[in-house]
Parts: structure tokens; C-alpha cells; sequence
């Protein structure tokens, strides 16, 4: 391996790190690590000082220009546009913040934000860039940086959920829930649920999914009580394999055949530790690393 090959090894996980927060989908993000890498490659590398620096500075304009590129297929995506989920080691959890940064609702949330503030809010937040090396990163002023990350903090603070389950009963409460999910106990998950809890789907136009949230303790329970019951993309409910997994920093649930992963579930939590949503991805374009088990151990800091 060359010196040149063993940098960017060295850090290809925080540039996948960066690239998967700013986009939301692990197929454009490795896209963007491989384009990355082709800059690198060809770059004039003795005049670099700081080759982290340099990189995580390439990825995240690469990224951006993904990004801005890609919006309007999001925005006349067939249902709603879900992330896209990744399979994570349990060190990605190893504190509150690290899971929140990477989970479900917070990229969720970091879709509605223009494409300047999520890049700026990833790289301040959960990487603890300056707003001057935020400004090089992405090539604005030092002011311009400041207010989007202003915008987006402000932004995000208001959506966030105010309340965190610990990781101990989270897993309880998938447990729970996958397990009245196989059996058919409507009873159990409508005590799992929030009230008014909602459903998201994600099947992109390529299977069968609601294309509008599922609102609501009963109906939300009445749709996985039978989901284990019903011939589902032309596969029996006896060829449907479902598992507890950690998905994007917190337990989850994949459901699978054996040779592919047709969906996984997330949720959020309440104070009162009941699921107040779901978050359902079957679109088959967006479980290739959930189908293949790439585990993702992602970077926290810079």
C-alpha cells in the first residue's frame, strides 16, 4: 500500500461519516468516499500539510453537490423519502450523543433543511469543526457559515425530540414489539404505542407501501399485528425472517428472506417509553448494505 493509499485508509471512516450525515443515503455517501478518493489520487499531495483536513474539505463539497443535485428527485419521490438505514457496531452508541447524531429522527429532521445548513450543522455539531474550518470545508464566508449554522440549530432544537429512552430499555422495547409483531398481539403493541404515534413508510414507488403516515394506536397496531400473517412482495410470511439489530446507533428490526432484507423498522420514544413513531424502509434500492450486513462502526468526532 502507498503512503497516499494508507492516509486516505486511515481516514476513510470519518469521510464516510461526514458524507452519510450530510446526505442520508449510504450508496451516495460511498459514492462520494470513491470520488473522494480520485481526487486524492491525482492530487499534487506535497504541497498538503494536513491530509485530514484536506479530504474531509473534498468529501464535503462533493457531498453538497450530491446533494443539491439530488433534491428534486426527493421532492417528487413517490411517498415519503426516507434515509437510508445503515447497519451500525454497537461503539456507535457509546453515548447519547453519538446515537442521536446518526439515528433515524435526527437525519429525518436534517432532510429539511437546505443543503448549506445541513453540511454546516454536520460538521459543527458532530464533528466539532470551527466555524472557520467549516467556512474552508465548504468554501463560504466565515459569516455566511455562522448563520446557517444559527438557522440550523434553531431548526433542528425545535424539531428534536425532547425526550431519550436509554439504550437498555429501548432494546426491551423492540424486543417486545418484535415479538407481539410475530405473534399476532395486537394487545401488547397497542401498549407499546403512543396514542397518536405515526407510521412512515418507504417503498419509493417499488413495493407496496402507504404513501401518506399512519396515524394512531389502533391502526398502527392492527398493521403489524397481521403484517406476519400476509403474503408480502410474492414471499409467504413463512419465508419472512425477522430479527432485532442495531440500525443507525439503536436497536431495530430487519425483516428478511434469505437472500435479501425487504424492510427495516426504527422507532422513537416518549417520556413515558412508548413508541410515538415509526419509521418503515422497504424500498429495495435502499437496503443493499442492510442485505450484505456492512456494519458501519461511524465517526463521532473530527
Amino acid at each position: 500500500m502507498s503512503a497516499g493509499q494508507h492516509v486516505f485508509h486511515e481516514h476513510r471512516r470519518l469521510l464516510f461519516s461526514v458524507a452519510y450525515r450530510i446526505l442520508g443515503s449510504a450508496t451516495d455517501a460511498e459514492d462520494a468516499v470513491q470520488d473522494t478518493w480520485i481526487k486524492w489520487s491525482s492530487a499534487d499531495r506535497s504541497h498538503i500539510n494536513e491530509p485530514k483536513a484536506y479530504l474531509t474539505r473534498i468529501v464535503s463539497n462533493l457531498a453538497l453537490e450530491r446533494l443539491r443535485s439530488t433534491r428534486h428527485k426527493r421532492e417528487t419521490y413517490i411517498g415519503p423519502w426516507l434515509p437510508e438505514p445503515i447497519l451500525t457496531s454497537s461503539d456507535t452508541a457509546d453515548t447519547v450523543t453519538d446515537a442521536e447524531s446518526v439515528s433515524m429522527a435526527m437525519l429525518v429532521i436534517l432532510e429539511t433543511l437546505s443543503p448549506l445548513e445541513r453540511a454546516v450543522f454536520v460538521l459543527k455539531e458532530a464533528f466539532g469543526f470551527s466555524h472557520a474550518e467549516i467556512a474552508d470545508a465548504v468554501e463560504r464566508s466565515e459569516a455566511a457559515v455562522r448563520q446557517a449554522a444559527h438557522r440550523a440549530r434553531q431548526h433542528v432544537h425545535a424539531r428534536q425530540p425532547r425526550f431519550t429512552t436509554n439504550r437498555t430499555q429501548q432494546r426491551k422495547i423492540t424486543e417486545q414489539f418484535l415479538a407481539a409483531t410475530t405473534g399476532g398481539d395486537i394487545n401488547t403493541l397497542m401498549n407499546l404505542l403512543s396514542p397518536d404515534v405515526t407510521l412512515w413508510t418507504d417503498g419509493g414507488g417499488k413495493v407496496r407501501q402507504a404513501l401518506k403516515p399512519v396515524t394512531g394506536a389502533q391502526t398502527v397496531a392492527s398493521w403489524f399485528a397481521t403484517i406476519t400473517t400476509v403474503t408480502y412482495q410474492g414471499i409467504p410470511p413463512t419465508d419472512i425472517h425477522t430479527e432485532l439489530i442495531d440500525i443507525n446507533g439503536a436497536p431495530g428490526m430487519i425483516f428478511s428472506t434469505p437472500n435479501r432484507a425487504i424492510a427495516t423498522i426504527t422507532f422513537d420514544y416518549d417520556t413515558h417509553n412508548q413508541i410515538t413513531t415509526i419509521h418503515n424502509i422497504a424500498n429495495p434500492d435502499k437496503l443493499h448494505a442492510i442485505t450484505h450486513r456492512t456494519t458501519h462502526n461511524i465517526a463521532t468526532r473530527y
